[in-house]
């Protein structure tokens, strides 16, 4: 007897991330993935590009289109197929929390793209209801944040909680990053115009405090921030400032913009993380598709250097986690995802006052 057909997924969103981040991971993961059956996208011909660009880049069956407008099937439609066990979902920020409680009220399991939602409160509200109308059904629910599962971040993380470099006393993030008018990520329509706070702080400023997340040993506790912005075309915020305390062990700076002046970075901001112990310290930069960190002590010096797979891995353990494999990591905890937009958010807001973080997302744990 020939074994039963596996159930496939479907792909919301064909834009510049879905088709440049997570086909070459469905690529990277081939059989591990199951078959891709459908792309909904808002646009046919989006749609229809993607479907195309997955058949060349997988060698499958072009996947079924789905879009707005006239014949065009929408979200509902493929939410109603049967052989459809999962989504995965690379929508604009504002539309996905609603998206997301549609697929899980559909019986499927669901990978959200970060920011698991544009604020506290709609993520508060989105957990909380996720708990109430769907804990003990079954279903999968993970926030893709593919920093987190990096495995350069993940591995000097396991360093530094293990006493690579001593006890922590201190750690900075330096990330510039600049963005023109003809960047093709801000040519997107959606982030042209947000319609959620910070802009791009939000949508790649996560990432950011999900690194953090990983390599420190204890959370980020309170900050202390001002936000400005510095190129009209980047509102409302572009950079970020904060001081921020870890429990009550230790402290450290965060500076973040998108509105650096060129394209070049000075030799200073070379390493994007440091983390400093009382034994020696860690810096950790991202640079050309790897993780690259050398961890300094006086006795010794550790190298750690890690292509970035991050997309393939957090979708490999998706995958194996909706089908009820044992010993999948807990990777795209919705919580996690939150506290992640709770930094920015206060980061956005301090405007030099103490923000207790604890309270921002409190009763959640």
């Amino acid at each position: 007897m020939s074994p039963p057909t596996r159930q496939g997924f479907a792909i919301f969103g064909a834009g510049i991330f879905a088709t440049e981040a997570y086909i070459p991971a469905l690529a990277a993961l081939g059989k591990a993935a199951p078959p891709l059956k459908a792309v909904y996208s808002r646009s046919a011909k989006s749609a229809e590009g993607f479907s195309a660009a997955a058949v060349t880049a997988l060698g499958i069956p072009a996947p079924d289109v789905y879009h707005d407008g006239e014949n065009g099937g929408g979200v509902d439609a493929i939410l109603a197929r049967k052989d459809i066990s999962s989504v995965l979902i690379v929508l604009p920020i504002p539309v996905q929390p609603s998206i997301i409680l549609k697929a899980l009220q559909a019986g499927k399991h669901v990978l959200s793209e970060k920011p698991v939602a544009p604020d506290v409160a709609g993520g508060i509200n989105l957990i909380e209801q996720c708990r109430s109308e769907f804990q003990g059904k079954g279903l999968v629910w993970r926030v893709a944040e593919n920093y987190e599962v990096e495995p350069g971040i993940q591995e000097v993380g396991r360093l530094i909680g293990n006493g690579a470099i001593g006890k922590v006393i201190g750690f900075k993030a330096c990330i510039l990053n600049y963005v023109s008018k003809d960047s093709k990520y801000y040519k997107t329509p959606w982030r042209t115009v947000p319609e959620y706070q910070g802009g791009f702080l939000v949508d790649g400023g996560v990432h950011t405090i999900a690194v953090l997340r990983v390599l420190l040993p204890q959370p980020i506790t309170h900050l202390s921030s001002f936000a400005s912005l510095n190129k009209e075309y980047l509102a409302p915020h572009d950079t970020i400032h904060a001081i921020a305390k870890a429990s009550s062990h230790y402290s450290g700076t965060l500076e973040m913009t998108f509105a650096f002046p060129t394209t070049s970075k000075p030799v200073s901001a070379k390493d994007a993380y440091v983390v400093t112990g009382t034994e020696g310290y860690a810096a950790i930069s991202i640079d050309g598709g790897f993780i690259k960190a050398i961890l300094t002590t006086e006795k010794k010096e550790t190298v750690v250097k890690e292509k970035m797979r991050g997309v393939e891995l957090e979708l490999g353990s998706f995958f194996d986690a909706a089908d009820s494999k044992e010993g999948i990591e807990p990777f795209g905890n919705p919580v996690d995802a939150l506290k992640d937009v709770a930094f920015i958010e206060a980061a956005l807001k301090s405007n030099g006052a103490l923000v207790d973080l604890g309270l921002l997302v409190h009763g959640l744990e």
